[in-house]
């Protein structure tokens, strides 16, 4: 299994923000008035905080995310503190979106979007499959959509 970009992401900004931190504290007094360096000392401390906690949340919760396509529903699964499990039945999708970023495309990632029938917005989003993973879920569900399998 890879490891998604978003983790080296949270990772690399989890270390920005304490090494600007470090630099602002080893600074000389010349060359910042107090002020100033007692405030960005602040801003990056409160950033760091905000970045470490974001990154050891998504660290741990990116691993629970799961998802499950069965023969007359779709399933997703997501949440460390809170679980939220979204299942969809087949029939009642209005239709499903690939959705690709730059990121996405290099690392041939892609997000499934499932739309459902009466809401504006999408139901749930799969993110991170692989392509060719997100591409065979989308085409059996427009395949099994269309037809009836009530038995």
């Amino acid at each position: 299994m890879h490891i998604k970009w978003t983790r080296i992401l949270g990772c690399l900004l989890s270390f920005v923000f304490p090494s600007l931190l470090l630099i602002v504290l080893v600074l000389p007094d010349t060359w910042l008035p107090e002020k100033v360096s007692n405030i960005l000392l602040f801003v990056f401390a409160i950033l760091s905080l905000i970045f470490l906690f974001t990154f050891i949340y998504q660290w741990f919760a990116e691993p629970i995310k799961a998802y499950a396509l069965r023969e007359q529903d779709l399933s997703y699964q997501s949440g460390l503190l809170f679980r939220k499990v979204i299942t969809q039945p087949i029939t009642r999708i209005q239709h499903v979106e690939l959705k690709r970023g730059p990121l996405d495309r290099r690392n041939e990632l892609a997000k499934l979007q499932v739309f459902s029938a009466g809401g504006a917005m999408h139901t749930f989003e799969i993110p991170g499959l692989e392509l060719k993973t997100a591409q065979s879920i989308r085409q059996f569900i427009l395949s099994h959509k269309g037809g009836n399998n009530d038995g």
